[in-house]
């Protein structure tokens, strides 16, 4: 008796996994999608970014969820990576966010504002300080979702063929930005272009422009610019911790499963702090390079970092008052990054003020 129970129950068992197998293997759904990167292949760390989160996604869905990434120009050109997305061209994109101000000065803030966050600041307001959800609210307007996916950490100001020493020397000054600082120069004279990064090199070699700004010393001389303008400023104010994103259409976000935008979230948080650990090494000695093949290296003159400054308080407070999806973000921003700034005079700057002046470490004779 006890033995025909067993095989009856036994039995529903085996029926039982046979009809669940159908459904588990539906909640893990083998997909391919395409990304369209803002970013040459031969800028390995922040075009591998994308790369990046493709093979932690593949790894972590045992490789049913698939990303290919494609370079800028493979499938769109650079900058044009946002609508191909919203236009469902493509699943996904690797880019900037404020790469896309001229739609919208809004998106500036999911990237980087000038004189705003650094790299630590713009982490804690998109994780912690409320910066994802307004930024969530503000995207789902153009049916997309944006995803931290990178982050360079504070960049350079830029290669210039003549020396910047007074704000007199910009105007004019035909200069590669990109992002909302363009804006602010352009208050001073300054005539932004914004040029994807494989095609800078070209119009500063040709005279187009005059001079150029990308990330920093490690993809500026993987790109070249060093041959064809001699020097280089520091810091580049309107980036201080630049994050990069991966978007996303909406409806094609909200389709995959629990599982799978779990993954993405993994690695989109473990390719921001892979980019921002290669950057911190790789920008360091490509710098020493760079000074020691003759790259003459100038800090912005206090005078012209004065002048900017005002001008993008000028900038966003005009912006502010004719654009509420700015506004309110603007607002929220604002007073998260005095009271950052604040916590961080405590104790990161007092520490990094005193440690950077200090001699190196080596026991006093």
């Amino acid at each position: 008796m006890k033995r025909r129970a067993f095989l009856t129950s036994a039995g529903v068992g085996v029926a039982a996994s046979t009809l669940a197998a159908p459904a588990i293997a539906q909640s893990a759904p083998e997909i391919k999608w395409r990304c369209a990167s803002s970013f040459p292949k031969s800028l390995d760390t922040i075009y591998g970014g994308a790369e990046f989160v493709a093979k932690r996604v593949a790894e972590l869905t045992d490789g049913k969820f698939q990303i290919r990434v494609f370079a800028a120009g493979e499938i769109v050109p650079a900058l044009q990576v946002l609508d191909a997305v919203k236009d469902n061209t493509i699943e996904c994109g690797h880019t900037v966010s404020y790469y896309y101000v001229g739609k919208d000065p809004t998106f500036a803030f999911d990237a980087a504002m000038p004189f705003g966050l650094n790299a630590r600041q713009q982490n804690a307001w998109m994780s912690h300080g409320g910066g994802k959800e307004l930024m969530a609210e503000f995207f789902a307007t153009h049916n997309l979702v944006s995803i931290g996916a990178g982050n360079t950490g504070t960049q350079m100001g830029g290669w210039f063929r003549k020396e910047i020493k007074t704000v007199e020397d910009l105007k004019g000054l035909k200069f590669r930005i990109g992002g909302y600082a363009g804006t602010i120069m352009a208050k001073l004279g300054v005539v932004p272009q914004q040029i994807g990064g494989g095609d800078i090199y070209p119009a500063l070699e040709k005279g187009t422009i005059d001079g150029a700004e990308f990330v920093g010393p490690y993809d500026d001389e993987k790109l070249g610019f060093q041959k064809v303008a001699k020097y280089y400023y520091y810091p580049g104010w309107w980036e201080g911790g630049p994050q990069v994103s991966m978007l996303f259409g909406k409806e094609k976000y909200e389709s995959l499963p629990p599982a799978y935008k779990a993954a993405l979230q993994a690695a989109c948080a473990d390719a921001t702090l892979d980019m921002l650990g290669k950057y911190d090494v790789q920008n360091m000695t490509a710098l020493k390079r760079l000074v020691a093949s003759g790259t003459q290296l100038r800090p912005f003159p206090n005078e012209v970092m004065q002048a900017c400054y005002q001008a993008a308080i000028e900038v966003y407070e005009d912006e502010a008052a004719k654009n509420e999806k700015f506004r309110k973000i603007y607002d929220a921003w604002k007073k998260f990054r005095e009271e950052e700034y604040l916590w961080f005079r405590v104790a990161e700057y007092s520490f990094d003020r005193f440690v950077y002046a200090a001699p190196p470490l080596e026991k006093k004779k």
